[in-house]
């Protein structure tokens, strides 16, 4: 069998150069290109045609959300798996949703990684144990805060609060490592469960129903 060809983006130089390093000793992994921000790893792929490419999250230009999100989208045969220092179970569900196949947090062992890799090229879904119990803490908890008067989500209600504090939708984005049409829908939706029409409208009716606090 061949090498498993990898793709690698990250906007620190150093991790790039780390990564290049310790991922090259391994006689199964191949670095092919390196991407300093998520347009270049999108570039990155119709050039290299890498089998896998690990991902950092916030990046210039466009972060490795949106760039999984192209990625799969345009070359769905090739694996994503996001290697950051987000802990943050959203940007989890924000990766996978846009077809990730893992997510790793960057204080990962080299040897672990490199298993990682292999687990991923060949077929299966991983993620760290911190950030699955995460995740099934917060699937635990979900519950409770979709449980308002509206129906509204965690990340809706995030939304909410950010919008009331005058953030526009191109700051809430870059916020939260969201595409700016993304925000757009999400506060489409905002509306539509609070039956209002307006940002100021909303904040005023989720201040009453006690969903947000100030």
């Amino acid at each position: 069998m061949g090498k498993i060809k990898v793709l690698l983006a990250d906007d620190q130089e150093l991790i790039l150069e780390s990564l290049y390093i310790v991922l090259s000793m391994e006689d199964d992994i191949e670095i092919v290109g390196l991407a300093k921000n998520g347009e270049e790893a999108v570039q990155g792929c119709h050039q290299f045609q890498p089998d896998m490419v690990l991902m950092d999250i916030n990046m210039p230009v466009m972060n490795g959300v949106d760039a999984t999100a192209l990625i799969k989208e345009r070359m769905p045969i090739i694996k994503v798996m996001m290697l950051t220092s987000y802990q943050e179970v959203e940007y989890v569900m924000a990766a996978l949703s846009h077809g990730a196949e893992g997510y790793l947090l960057k204080a990962i062992h080299p040897r672990d990684l490199a298993a990682g890799i292999r687990v991923v090229h060949a077929g299966g879904t991983l993620i760290s144990q911190e950030m699955a119990s995460k995740m099934i803490k917060s699937m635990n908890t979900g519950s409770a805060i979709k449980n308002n008067e509206y129906g509204l989500s965690s990340r809706e209600i995030e939304i909410l609060q950010k919008l009331a504090s005058g953030m526009r939708n191109r700051d809430i984005a870059e916020a939260l490592f969201l595409s700016e049409g993304t925000v757009k829908n999400y506060i489409s939706t905002i509306y539509s469960k609070l039956n209002v029409k307006g940002r100021q409208e909303a904040a005023r009716k989720a201040r009453d129903s006690g969903i947000m606090k100030y």
